[in-house]
């Protein structure tokens, strides 16, 4: 069985996987920085406790990780759990991408698995869009080949300076808005950020369109904010909540 690990900003996912490429289950855990590598590997344990598996069947492990301050001891800790080290995403580790940025490292590890994943089920050009702590736009074209992307904001991120900086406005969970004009406050912020992320996803999808002319582009979406905001958008954008986790799963295969 593979474990792949994504340490995000604010969440860390950790999937099973069998050998048929099956997820046995795919749960979340506060990023925390301070923790040891004893305190995650108690964590990991756990999470196999309560999904009714042994981390012993685990055969291989690979590490996402966009927290550099987290990665030692991620990896400490599923080197003592699992008795070798995980496979990391990073320079050195086969992703068949190619990769047109000036500095090629600079490229989020999870962006590099959401493309590899996007590839595996979609013909190019590909616009991936993961809406995490922030939202990271990519685009692959032909030849299997990462132009570059857009960094934006995150939803949550948006909410929380709004409330910050606001006097006014009140702390805000995302939810779908009752409709496109709110009567109060709440539900203003609520249908100004998702409307206003769905329209901001709609202008920047027509541009990069715009750049492949004739051609079919196909827009995948996946993080945690992802489900609310495709529903709005005008562009039609395909849901897929497990598109990092398979992209882990792929590169790990590739470098077996």
């Amino acid at each position: 069985m593979l474990l792949a690990i994504d340490v995000g900003n604010s969440n860390t996912s950790v999937g099973l996987f069998d050998k048929d490429k099956h997820l046995q289950f795919l749960a979340s855990l506060d990023t925390d920085s301070r923790k040891t590598a004893d305190q995650i590997s108690v964590d990991l344990m756990n999470l196999f406790a309560l999904y009714h598996f042994d981390y012993t069947d685990v055969t291989g492990a690979i590490l996402c990780s966009v927290v550099p301050p987290l990665n030692f001891m991620m990896e400490k800790a599923l080197t003592r759990l699992l008795g070798k080290p995980p496979m990391v995403v990073g320079p050195g580790v086969k992703t068949g991408l190619n990769i047109r940025l000036t500095v090629q490292t600079q490229v989020g590890a999870d962006i590099v698995a959401d493309a590899v994943a996007a590839l595996e089920k979609f013909t190019p050009p590909i616009i991936t869009i993961d809406m995490g702590t922030a939202t990271t736009i990519g685009v692959i074209s032909k030849g299997r080949t990462y132009e570059g992307g857009l960094l934006l904001p995150g939803v949550n991120v948006s909410l929380e300076a709004l409330s910050r900086r606001a006097a006014q406005l009140p702390d805000i969970s995302l939810q779908h808005p009752k409709s496109l004009i709110g009567k109060n406050t709440e539900d203003c912020m609520r249908s100004g950020i998702v409307y206003g992320t769905a329209g901001m996803l709609d202008g920047i999808i027509d541009r990069i369109k715009n750049e492949f002319p004739g051609q079919e582009v196909s827009v995948v979406a996946t993080g945690g904010n992802a489900p609310v905001i495709v529903r709005y958008t005008r562009n039609p954008i395909i849901y897929d909540k497990y598109l990092l986790m398979e992209g882990l799963w792929t590169i790990y295969q590739k470098n077996r």
